[in-house]
């Protein structure tokens, strides 16, 4: 009788790993990503339930434990659910980096537990896994902490370093594989806290040199570091779904870790070990080097896009953080009713991690078909009337075609080919790679300057009130 409901349950967690397949497969395009979402979710309720009725089977849990485990789940359901509900989607990459560190935490966790209860007769092919889960899940939670605090604020979003500091990370992290390898020989939870020590340790030292222009990389990279850490938990306790779910969160992490330090040009080793990006430095309004900057009215700018024939929306993070998607909606659709044909172009790592952009635009029910990637808008410029720029910063500089800056070799939107181009920004103020951006100063450059949602509210109102 147990030998088939082990079988069933094991059948169950392959299902769910499944519908976790085809969750990620239907994510690859916005119009079934919200399916993907729904059968993903699926899974992961037909997981946990599998393994709720194993540990009813089993009898694994006293009552004193079936109520901490029902005050877990409504104590982290319910800030699960209010974080969901709350937090903007400007704040979505540290809420992301807050549950990457809770997810490498929770799966050391589960490792060092299973030790504990083993004493000191502990086989290698748990002691193995273990190290390895919570070197891990340590770095992992350390260091999505001290991400959240630089894309929060909270911590200063430039690189922070310290001299010999790539030495140091060095000698931390032979202690750590050094004192884990004597823990896989002879197993004791003092070894074992000295290895946890020093993995918390890199974490923080590993994230502190890397800038806030890294940030999503680096976010994406402790994402895969989750997904691998749940997978050996998964090996140490000798759970099926916890292997699958992580390996495939540590593969997709992986993989989109890869794309985007491509779409930057640059490699992971060279984030890793240094990083840019002294953050948004509010500056006074100048252009670089001194040169002078043209400032335009709304009024002005709602003639040239009213009579153009076509016209390139660049979104940046200056519409994310004013919440203007559903005001540059409303003026595409205005341009659109007059005969202009309207695209938007969508920089890889536009906004603060791949996808927001397209996140943004579908809360305001921008068609999918406009939403243009970098390389498939790029030789459109030249053809373009005008680019109007919100909020977009490096990903719009020049200064990325000229080697000695610090976004050299990053790859651009070629904005600046366009033949005017108009730039709604609050100020002249940097974005995380620190640098004056080259676009500002262009003689086919005009500054709007004002909140992305007011300005666009003045040149939707100045299109209808001007032409009609």
């Amino acid at each position: 009788m147990n030998g088939t409901f082990n079988d069933v349950v094991q059948l169950v967690y392959l299902l769910a790993a499944s519908c976790f397949v085809l969750g990620l497969h239907l994510m690859n395009t916005p119009a079934t990503a919200r399916r993907g979402n729904q059968v993903s979710v699926a899974g992961m309720i037909a997981a946990i339930a599998a393994t709720l009725a194993l540990v009813i089977h089993q009898n694994l849990i006293t009552t004193t434990g079936w109520i901490v485990l029902a005050a877990g789940v409504l104590l982290g359901g319910g800030a699960g659910l209010y974080a969901a509900r709350t937090v903007k989607m400007t704040a979505m990459p540290q809420l992301v980096s807050v549950f990457n560190a809770v997810g490498g935490g929770a799966a050391a966790l589960v490792a060092i537990l299973d030790f504990s209860s083993r004493g000191s007769g502990v086989a290698a092919q748990v002691s193995v896994p273990t190290v390895l889960d919570v070197i891990i899940g340590a770095v992992t939670f350390s260091g999505s902490i001290i991400a959240a605090g630089k894309l929060q604020g909270l911590i200063t979003s430039a690189p922070v370093t310290i001299p010999g500091s790539r030495i140091i990370n060095l000698l931390i992290a032979v202690i750590a594989v050094g004192v884990g390898c004597y823990v896989v020989a002879s197993p004791s939870m003092a070894s074992l806290g000295i290895v946890i020590a020093a993995a918390l340790v890199f974490g923080v030292s590993m994230v502190m040199p890397i800038g806030g222009a890294d940030m999503p990389v680096v976010i994406s990279l402790l994402n895969a570091f989750t997904g691998t850490a749940v997978a050996m938990a998964g090996f140490v306790i000798n759970n099926t779904g916890l292997i699958i779910a992580g390996a495939l969160v540590g593969a997709s992490g992986g993989i989109l870790t890869k794309l985007m330090a491509d779409a930057m040009n640059r490699s992971l080793a060279n984030i890793m070990l240094g990083g840019f990006g002294t953050g948004d430095a509010v500056v006074a309004v100048a252009g670089a080097g001194g040169a002078a900057v043209q400032p335009i009215a709304a009024d002005d700018a709602a003639i040239q896009l009213a009579y153009a024939s076509k016209v390139i929306i660049v979104p940046g993070y200056g519409l994310a953080a004013a919440q203007a998607q559903h005001e540059v909606a409303a003026l595409a659709d205005l341009l659109e009713s007059r005969g202009v044909e309207v695209s938007y172009a969508i920089h890889p790592v536009a906004g603060r991690m791949p996808g927001h952009m397209n996140v943004l635009l579908a809360e305001a029910n921008v068609p999918y078909p406009l939403l243009k990637e970098m390389d498939e808008i790029n030789p459109e410029f030249a053809r373009t009337d005008v680019a109007l720029v919100i909020g977009a910063n490096d990903v719009t500089n020049p200064a990325a075609r000229r080697p000695g800056t610090a976004i050299s070799g990053m790859p651009i939107l070629d904005v600046d080919e366009a033949k005017s181009i108009i730039v709604i920004k609050r100020s002249m103020g940097h974005g995380y790679a620190g640098i004056d951006n080259e676009l500002y100063t262009n003689p086919k450059t005009s500054m709007l300057f004002a909140d992305a949602k007011k300005g666009l509210a003045e040149l939707t109102a100045a299109v209808k009130t001007l032409v009609g």
